[in-house]
């Protein structure tokens, strides 16, 4: 019997090990297999997302799924400490090991063996409990010296965590001003058609193939990230990428003044990223949902643009070419925003658009037209 318990510990070991090793150090793989964060976020996320939905308050529950992400990572790095702990305290009670403590000699007290375990993961070297004898030494050895490189992956782990999300939602808050809260691809293309500034919008779509190619790297690396929500609850990181999507699908139909070439690779970026983030939780398209350009829609969209200045090609080539844009990327985002509670923007600009920028904690948005 002690045997097995020894071997168990050794499996919760290297089952541990083997789990922060392809979460901290061999990241960058679309499809994974189940592991133990797999099942963590799997147990921890749908509770907590299906309390959040009983929050009526749209800010309270926003900040509420905030704090998952944050939370879910210390807690997960905190069971991985626990169960290294566990693993080698049971293997060392498992071999019997003779221990030597101040008041008692030999003890076969587990709770001693826990105890000794934790000191020696820690590195706190207090020497009240010691091995007493040469396994038990290499045991302890061996601990010492994982608990202090996990230490030191943890510390490296997060700064990363946290620059990621960074750069991440600079591109999101200067989306802001452009495309309003929540943005719109039509009052992107607008604002810049009113100054006649549409060759910026090629620079502008550069930027945000990188922005897209930046997520797709960061985000299947450290899929916690996705978790991670933006500062106002009109704006996040799935929203942001379904706008520059909208965007390139509207100047690959047919909108003069903005390269075409330019919007494709952005588009084949961005959907890339979309597809693949949407496999790491292993949801699947969602297809039948409420048209996001309903015909009605469709009409006001091409009037504004004809009013900005840059009429979209009419007729039913266009509007089919549109429909197959939209097609290759829509499910994807809309399987996102389901999952992670992130609504996806519209096509239209809202009746009360404001940004985030105008608003302060002591008055109401300023209406002020400065464009």
């Amino acid at each position: 019997m002690n045997i097995v318990v020894a071997f168990l510990g050794l499996f919760l070991i290297v089952l541990i090990l083997r789990d922060a090793f392809e979460t901290i150090v061999l990241p960058r793989r679309v499809t994974r297999m189940i592991r133990l964060t797999s099942f963590f976020y799997i147990f921890s996320w749908f509770p907590w997302r299906a309390f959040s939905q009983k929050l009526k308050n749209i800010k309270a529950r926003d900040t509420f799924l905030g704090f998952y992400g944050p939370l879910s990572l210390l807690l997960l790095l905190a069971i991985w400490a626990i169960s290294l702990v566990i693993g080698f305290g049971l293997m060392e009670w498992g071999f019997q090991i003779p221990l030597s403590t101040p008041s008692i000699q030999n003890s076969s007290d587990v709770g001693t063996y826990l105890y000794m375990s934790g000191v020696t993961f820690f590195t706190l070297g207090f020497g009240d409990v010691t091995p007493g004898n040469t396994l038990g030494r290499y045991i302890t050895v061996g601990e010492a010296g994982v608990g202090f490189g996990f230490l030191g992956l943890v510390i490296g782990y997060l700064p990363v965590i946290y620059s990621s999300f960074a750069q991440r939602e600079i591109a999101v808050s200067m989306l802001d001003a452009r495309a309003g809260s929540p943005p719109s691809a039509l009052e992107l293309i607008r604002r810049h058609a009113t100054y006649n500034n549409l060759p910026a919008m090629e620079i502008l779509l550069k930027d945000w193939e990188l922005w897209s190619a930046q997520l797709l790297e960061s985000h299947l690396s450290y899929p916690v990230l996705c978790y991670y929500r933006s500062q106002h609850e009109n704006q996040s990181w799935v929203s942001s990428l379904t706008t520059i999507l909208d965007v390139c699908a509207l100047v690959l139909t047919g909108l003069e003044g903005v390269p075409r070439w330019t919007a494709w690779l952005t588009f084949a970026m961005a959907r890339h990223t979309a597809v693949d983030l949407t496999q790491i939780f292993r949801r699947k398209p969602i297809s039948h949902t409420h048209d996001r350009l309903p015909p009605p829609d469709m009409v006001r969209l091409r009037q504004i643009l004809v009013e900005a200045g840059v009429p979209l090609i009419e007729g039913p080539e266009a509007e089919a070419h549109l429909l197959k844009l939209r097609e290759m990327y829509e499910p994807y985002l809309t399987a996102l925003s389901h999952f992670l509670l992130m609504e996806l923007p519209a096509w239209l600009p809202a009746d009360n658009l404001s940004e985030n920028w105008r608003s302060t904690a002591w008055q109401q948005p300023d209406q002020t037209n400065i464009y």
